[in-house]
């Protein structure tokens, strides 16, 4: 039986149009309640066996058997000669995208990720230190699929922000390794990297075995279990966020050839079967040519039945009365990736608050963006693009305040500060202000 794709079709002029819209939009965080279970079981177990609890599950779950933690650990030999192994063609491209991500990731450190302060008039020194993290680790997914751009985006703006060591962890089932993948932590400058995936390598990340270090900070994507596990590990480390499905929301005008519109929504759709692909179009005759396109070239994709599941579940086609109400929907999706397929995109974007990515004009298809545009592809997903950013520079990176107060600056904080200390009913806190508020002693050489 052939495979149909049919995007459930609304129109924001339906009297039951918010009803089917938010149900269409559902889609719960919560992980399911055994996953929770299992998770901390192997996150204990970790815990307290380290190495050995890791070696276990990943003989488990990926099939692979080993005799130690260091015997999955990747060397940098390893990764060379994958890089040097791959077609030319692949090599140049996977370079030039990596030169491409760094260049905007620099260009990032730049605008918003240097030290800075000033002195008041009294000379009391004001400011922040930025300074990066010492440790990351990386997540890559390697399950339904290899990633080698997840390298790319998570590795490189750790990089580009100084952060000392970055370790890599990837599952790789019955012992299969993607040479792409391996190269491109190659090119990236990933410092180690280990053949183990799930819950018990982020476990491992989090607190460290007797042979994969503890880090600092863990990102990047995974499925139920490992973002159940950052879930969890919050505390113990930072994390970049909890990712949902995949989203694209293509906001178009009717001036795009609807093959590319259709194609675009396949993009998301194709990774699972949980993501989401919406047109909003105010062009009924040309919401229809969509269709008629999704309908056309869905047969020649390789992953049909993972496009069609995901556009019959969680994809919509929506008419909208004009493109100010499709940019008006657009926030309150908050989408992962916007496209704003338009002859004019300038016109439409002012009126964009919230989205993870905006991809501006027909050419800018979202895919460029996963691959090599320079932009992170790492974005809040499920609507958190509200109040959440990309991954960037600025997530491998810390901020230290900086205060340096001069003996006349001290005449005028002190009393302020005693004055709120009482207030509060903190008397040491406003002696030690009041302290400095008679002659200033000399200051002693330190020895």
């Amino acid at each position: 039986m052939s495979l149909t794709a049919a995007p459930l079709r609304l129109s924001t002029t339906s009297t039951d149009f918010e009803a089917q819209f938010a149900a269409r939009l559902h889609w719960s965080a919560d992980t399911d309640s055994a996953i929770e279970q299992r998770v901390a079981d192997i996150l204990a177990d970790v815990q307290q066996r380290g190495d050995a609890a890791v070696l276990e599950y990943t003989a488990r779950f990926d099939g692979l058997n080993a005799d130690s933690l260091q015997s999955l650990e990747l060397t940098q030999a390893e990764l060379k000669a994958a890089f040097d192994g791959l077609p030319t063609a692949q090599r140049d491209a996977l370079e030039s995208a990596a030169r491409r991500v760094r260049s905007y990731h620099e260009a990032q450190k730049k605008a918003a990720g240097e030290s800075w302060s000033y002195r008041d008039e009294d000379g009391t020194l004001l400011g922040q230190k930025v300074t990066p993290l010492d440790r990351v680790g990386i997540y890559v997914p390697g399950g339904k699929a290899a990633y080698p751009s997840s390298v790319l985006m998570n590795a490189i703006p750790a990089h580009v922000a100084g952060v000392a060591e970055i370790i890599m962890v990837v599952p790789t089932p019955r012992g299969e390794k993607n040479p792409l993948v391996l190269a491109a932590a190659y090119v990236a400058g990933v410092t180690r990297a280990f053949t183990i995936g799930g819950a018990q390598a982020v476990a491992a990340l989090a607190y460290g075995t007797a042979t994969v270090p503890k880090v600092d900070k863990i990102t990047g994507p995974g499925n139920a279990y490992v973002a159940s596990a950052k879930k969890r590990v919050f505390g113990t480390v930072g994390i970049d966020m909890i990712a949902g499905p995949s989203e694209i929301l293509v906001l178009a005008d009717g001036s795009t050839p609807a093959d590319w519109v259709a194609m675009d929504l396949f993009s998301q759709a194709e990774h699972d079967e949980l993501a989401q692909s919406i047109l909003l179009c105010p062009d009924a005759g040309y919401i229809d040519a969509v269709q008629a396109a999704i309908h056309r070239l869905l047969p020649t994709m390789p992953r049909a039945a993972i496009i069609a599941k995901s556009l019959n579940d969680r994809g919509a086609l929506i008419h909208t009365r004009d493109m100010e109400e499709a940019c008006a929907i657009s926030n309150r999706i908050a989408p992962e990736h916007l496209e704003v397929s338009s002859h004019e995109p300038y016109r439409w974007e002012p009126l964009l608050k919230h989205a993870g990515a905006i991809f501006l004009g027909a050419y800018t298809s979202e895919s460029l963006g996963d691959y090599c545009a320079g932009p992170n592809h790492v974005l809040p997903t499920s609507g958190t693009a509200r109040f959440s950013s990309p991954l960037g520079v600025y997530d491998f990176q810390k901020r230290s305040s900086l205060i340096e107060v001069s003996a006349a600056g001290a005449q005028t904080l002190g009393t302020i500060a005693a004055e709120l200390a009482y207030g509060e009913g903190l008397q040491a806190h406003a002696r030690a202000a009041e302290m400095r508020l008679t002659v200033v002693p000399p200051m002693r050489e330190a020895s």
